[in-house]
């Protein structure tokens, strides 16, 4: 009678840590192989996400620097103007106070942390001086996220972002999509667990997101994802 082989051993553990490989083990009821098996196939899952992720990515921040350089008037270019693009808005939000140890109501400016991260990848990119593509490549996802939500709805979309989609795309349909999207990019980046995430929908809200910009760059996605193969391949 053959032995049945215990899996890997303790260096698992010491690679991932044990509250890492524990999720795996308990999706894997404890079978120490199989959990390994779905921690290599939650990587390729994930790798295969960032790169539909990066296909949306690029669409979405160039849809939306065309629409700002071919619908408002900043001058040179509106790369160069954080103060205007994203002037001061002031919101009233609940934001945690250290002094009082809660939350708080707050007038806050909704518009400062756009701004800094387009500072940030203006000096990244050489400054002022830089070639606007290149502030614009420098500029990270959650930035292109934040351009869709209600605070940007009178002063940005409603005169020039919505250009960037087919007609009649509505900005919280946007939003929701960009929302999720971006969570998902954050956990896939962090190399966290996808066992239990919604993938399907995920995707699904992928493509659509792409074909308000592009029919054929939504075509293109899903002829070149491994997503699906991947979530039919589950261990």
């Amino acid at each position: 009678m053959t032995t049945p082989h215990p899996g890997p051993g303790g260096w698992v553990e010491a690679w991932l840590s044990a509250p890492r490989i524990s999720v795996y083990l308990a999706a894997a009821a404890g079978d120490r192989q199989r959990a390994l098996d779905l921690y290599e196939w939650n990587t390729q899952l994930s790798s295969a996400l960032l790169h539909d992720l990066a296909h949306l990515e690029v669409g979405i921040r160039n849809a939306y620097d065309q629409a700002l350089t071919q619908h408002a008037q900043f001058v040179p270019h509106w790369t160069t103007n954080p103060q205007q693009v994203f002037a001061p808005v002031l919101r009233t939000k609940k934001v945690y106070d250290p002094s009082v140890g809660r939350r708080v109501s707050r007038r806050v400016d909704v518009n400062d942390k756009p701004r800094k991260a387009l500072q940030r990848a203006i000096s990244e990119a050489g400054g002022m001086n830089a070639p606007p593509g290149k502030i614009v490549a420098q500029l990270m996802f959650g930035f292109w996220r934040y351009l869709s939500s209600a605070a940007h709805e009178v002063p940005l979309w409603r005169p020039y972002l919505h250009h960037a989609f087919a007609a009649g795309t509505s900005r919280p349909d946007v939003d929701v999509r960009m929302g999720d999207l971006h969570e998902l990019r954050n956990r896939v980046a962090h190399h966290e667990p996808l066992l239990s995430w919604n993938l399907v929908k995920a995707q699904q809200q992928l493509v659509e997101l792409a074909g308000l910009i592009s029919p054929d760059l939504a075509q293109h996605i899903t002829t070149s994802s491994k997503v699906a193969a991947l979530l039919a391949s589950r261990p």
